[in-house]
């Protein structure tokens, strides 16, 4: 069970809304992901546009929680404002803040970021930042009033997988009582194998070798 800002979501996916070919190929990966949480760009989604709100109603009937996001933002203003517009239009205080800082590696700017979340928190926003890997910006950004940390993995959309498993180990040592969500670059997770997995533990070491395979039975003793 993850806790976001009070909320229990039995999920650990968030998926986002953005580049599928069609909307039925949206809802159905919704759908099959299980996932309960989706992130909503303010772009895709225009106050008054008839493509807009029909796209706003499609995902409201999946009965999913929206987490609107600040993508693409390059200033403190600029996310701040649409953070704000996101509220009004998803009626929810929840918003994914990206501050970005670099247009190649689309990296956040981790001091406009810390900036733009105290703004926010202070209007009762209820921030996800999306940020680097670095221990102290995190203590900023908690100090900030953040409840919840959005560490990336990789570079957005370069389906890397992992590039610092280190730093992210220690970020979860360093702060274990707060929720972190690993974003940006993933690839392929594997949620509820990966899941299993992880609750299930690692085999006791041993000193020699012991068969995968029993003996019992075997067509042929040699």
């Amino acid at each position: 069970m993850l806790t976001l800002y009070g909320s229990e979501i039995n999920s650990r996916l968030l998926l986002g809304t953005a580049r599928y070919p069609s909307p039925a190929v949206l809802s159905e990966a919704v759908r099959q992901s299980a996932t309960e949480i989706v992130t909503v760009s303010l772009r895709r989604e225009m106050s008054g546009g008839r493509t807009g709100g029909a796209f706003f109603e499609m995902i409201r009937a999946l009965g999913v929680r929206i987490l609107p996001n600040t993508a693409d933002c390059h200033s403190v203003g600029e996310a701040v404002l649409t953070a704000r517009m996101a509220r009004e239009l998803f009626a929810t205080d929840w918003i994914k803040l990206e501050v970005i800082g670099n247009h190649d590696t689309l990296q956040p700017d981790v001091f406009g970021l810390v900036e733009a979340a105290r703004i926010l928190v202070n209007e009762g926003f209820e921030v996800f930042p999306y940020t680097t890997d670095d221990l102290v910006v995190a203590e900023r950004l908690l100090e900030a009033g953040c409840k919840v940390l959005m560490p990336w993995c990789a570079p957005i959309g370069s389906a890397a997988g992992p590039l610092n498993p280190t730093a992210l180990r220690a970020m979860r040592a360093h702060f274990p009582d707060v929720s972190l969500i690993v974003d940006a670059g993933i690839g392929r997770p594997a949620i509820a194998a990966g899941k299993q997995a992880f609750d299930a533990g690692v085999l006791e070491p041993r000193d020699m070798a012991v068969p995968s395979t029993p003996v019992i039975g075997k067509a042929v003793f040699t």
